[in-house]
């Protein structure tokens, strides 16, 4: 078998992005088409497998994903008889649906099946063609995917050991906040936004009370609008404050709701590219330097 050059990875910038939107670690990348129980026909897509979820993009350039899919819970991964040369098919079954993959080679085919496989298995496959090569980054995957799947099962127990602290500080450990989250005023977002809209259109941030929060957007239609959406914590989850409300399991799901429900027009504001990962993670650390740049008393 030839070994084929693998594809390019995506420049800085939009790595760390992508980084920061998903909050997972990158195990393999490529095209892909892809095809769920609601498409009608097969989509292309430029598609990242981080932890155990497919996130999906129009390109290899744009930093927000337009779907998502969580294999944790992966059935089995059937193969597909196909009658186009050099193309390899199969399908994933899950609980709740059947989605059908194609790639654009055999080669590419045999790595996605591959990698799909032993994170969701946590083990590496011995019935895939794949070079020594190509089976070692199947090996190191598996460790950082258990690995992480360890430091995620000692988070309840963390918790106890937590009682005492600061309540924001639980949560931080907790429920990481969204990437466009900032502590910020409804004044200072909109002048956020208004000041820097290459960075995106939508912030998240505190409500008028400590306990819910607020979205902040601003949308260029026949000129530019701000507006802004309440959303409540009820309970375990979140309600969006719409004509219909919107009731959804954690933040990233509500930032992922405007995503989806505006075809992308609304992009997660994302203050800064060039920082090392890790830096600014505390809420105080990015108002401080937001204040910096907004020139805020």
């Amino acid at each position: 078998m030839m070994a084929k050059k693998p594809p390019k990875p995506a420049p800085r910038r939009i790595f760390q992005e992508r980084s920061k939107i998903t909050a997972l670690p990158l195990y393999f990348e490529g095209f892909l088409l892809v095809k769920r129980s609601e498409y009608q026909e097969y989509k292309h897509y430029w598609t990242e497998l981080r932890g155990t979820t497919l996130f999906f993009y129009t390109d290899k350039k744009s930093t927000i994903y337009v779907d998502k899919l969580d294999i944790i819970d992966l059935t089995c991964l059937a193969d597909q008889n196909s009658t186009e040369k050099n193309c390899a098919k199969f399908t994933l079954v899950l609980p709740k649906e059947e989605v059908h993959l194609k790639t654009e080679n055999t080669e590419s085919g045999e790595e996605w099946r591959g990698f799909i496989l032993t994170v969701t298995e946590l083990s590496v496959p011995l019935h895939v063609s794949l070079l020594p090569g190509q089976v070692i980054r199947l090996h190191e995957v598996l460790e950082r995917e258990k690995k992480r799947r360890t430091e995620i099962e000692r988070l309840p127990c963390s918790s106890s050991e937590k009682e005492k602290e600061p309540i924001e500080d639980y949560v931080d450990v907790l429920n990481p906040m969204p990437a466009c989250f900032y502590a910020v005023s409804r004044r200072e977002a909109t002048e956020m936004l208004e000041k820097n809209p290459s960075l995106g259109n939508m912030i998240l941030r505190p409500g008028s009370d400590s306990r819910n929060y607020s979205i902040t957007i601003r949308q260029e239609i026949d000129l530019p609008r701000i507006k802004h959406y309440k959303v409540m914590s009820v309970g375990q989850n979140y309600t969006i404050d719409l004509e219909k409300p919107v009731t959804l399991p954690n933040l990233f799901s509500v930032i992922d709701y405007f995503v989806k429900e505006t075809r992308g027009n609304l992009r997660p504001f994302i203050y800064s590219t060039d920082e090392t990962p890790g830096q600014e993670s505390t809420t105080e650390g990015r108002r401080e330097r937001l204040k910096k740049n907004l020139h805020i008393a």
